[in-house]
């Protein structure tokens, strides 16, 4: 058993070390990818939440309309058309 440990030693350094190293570095790589179902979600997400900013500015217009002394959170001016497709 003396004369065994060294080597295991040994391989276990320049064998399992390296081998577990680059086994977790290519499950990282593998993971820090976004999937087709996750990029679907975000789409879905900034879809939602253009519609909800649209919505939001146009109650702003109407209680505007109808208060003279509300001031709406952007002017009317920063109302531009949202391109809803994607950038990729």
């Amino acid at each position: 058993m003396g004369d065994l440990l060294p080597v295991f030693i040994v391989g276990m350094l320049f064998i399992g070390l390296p081998w577990l190293i680059f086994h977790y570095v290519t499950k990282w790589k593998q993971s820090a990818t976004l999937t087709g179902e996750d990029e679907k979600l975000l789409d879905e997400l900034h879809y939602t939440a253009r519609r909800l900013e649209d919505r939001l500015m146009t109650i702003e217009r109407i209680i505007a309309a109808d208060n003279p002394d509300f001031r709406p959170s952007a002017s009317p001016e920063a109302d531009v058309d949202h391109e809803y497709s994607r950038r990729n």
